[in-house]
């Protein structure tokens, strides 16, 4: 079936997102994340330097970042002129600069499906409110980035970060399957239909769940990176298991992979041609998230992993917003 042209825009949007998430893993995971100290410019440049030496330290406000640095609870004096010149390093301002150059896409195509939007107004009042949804948290995510920056990476700024993250992923899996008149769906008798509304229901909360729990995980090894910061990875992670947002993120992906095969279970029973391609990349990638924590857990959590853990969690959560909005009831406006 041939995606109208708001269905491009809004599947490009998302899958911009996508591959933002994956970048910022990878700047999480490599400790870039304070690559530049200032926001929106790198270091007081567009285009960022390859060198302490090229910095005009004069042009940067570092007032400025003290008193933002005070007002979300951090210690001012911890950011100078010495400070910063010993905290440049030119591999995470790069890497925290190319982060910020894939965010571009996003807010470029989430204008375009916002406004190519106004044309569905008339038969599909929803898919316009969610474009423009889509659009306010985007504009509110680039803020929350900003406050990202000055707060030094504080606990919980992170996690609301990436839960409005996960919001957009959900508002612009809408805008990409209901931007049509003949939207996907799963056909099957209205019985088992109603239980597989109910499982992958259940999915979708327990995978949330577990990505706000992972989050704080997340938050957890960036404080044990600072606090251990010129020691050997590998001494200082078994720490990880004396919290229990750990254990319960290892252990709750046993009901994410439960919930995951009874959906499946029951499309492939009841569904006319079995499970389709959403379900089996749904059950392909929870299993290999699975995989992926048995490494992390039993063998060493090597930074590759983390980035593919993240991204592949960021491409299951979109899968299965599709899954659901697959599943839902027909309103008038769809028939």
């Amino acid at each position: 079936m041939a995606m109208t042209r708001f269905q491009k825009l809004a599947t490009a949007a998302l899958v911009s997102v996508l591959l933002l998430m994956f970048v910022g893993a990878i700047v999480r995971v490599t400790g870039a994340g304070m690559g530049c100290p200032d926001w929106p410019t790198c270091w007081g440049c567009l285009i960022p330097p390859t060198k302490v030496d090229d910095v005009d330290f004069s042009k940067l406000p570092i007032e400025k970042f003290q008193r933002k640095a005070e007002r979300m609870g951090r210690d001012p004096s911890g950011i100078t002129e010495e400070t910063l010149r010993a905290e440049f390093n030119p591999r995470h301002v790069w890497t925290e600069f190319i982060n910020r150059l894939f965010s571009l896409p996003v807010g470029f195509f989430s204008l375009a499906t916002f406004i190519a939007g106004f044309w569905q107004r008339g038969k599909r009042p929803l898919v316009f409110w969610m474009a423009f949804g889509s659009l306010a948290v985007v504009l509110i995510n680039a803020w929350m980035g900003a406050r990202v920056v000055y707060s030094g990476l504080k606990p919980g700024v992170l996690t609301t970060h990436l839960a409005l993250a996960m919001m957009l992923t959900g508002m612009l899996a809408y805008c990409a399957w209901r931007g049509t008149d003949t939207p996907w769906r799963v056909r099957m008798e209205s019985s088992a239909l109603r239980r597989l509304r109910v499982a992958v229901m259940l999915l979708l909360v327990v995978i949330v769940a577990e990505g706000i729990i992972g989050a704080q995980v997340r938050e957890l090894t960036d404080e044990l990176s600072k606090f251990h910061k010129n020691a050997p990875r590998s001494t200082w992670i078994t720490e990880l298991e004396d919290s229990w947002y750990y254990l319960f993120h290892r252990s709750f992906s046993w009901v994410v992979f439960g919930a995951t095969v009874w959906a499946w279970m029951l499309t492939r029973r009841y569904r006319e041609g079995g499970a389709g391609w959403v379900e089996k990349s749904v059950l392909g990638i929870v299993i290999a998230q699975m995989l992926l924590g048995v490494v992390m857990a039993r063998i060493h959590i090597y930074s590759w992993v983390q980035v593919l853990h993240v991204g592949l969690a960021a491409v299951l959560l979109s899968l299965v917003w599709l899954w659901w909005f697959g599943v839902s009831r027909e309103s008038r406006d769809s028939r």
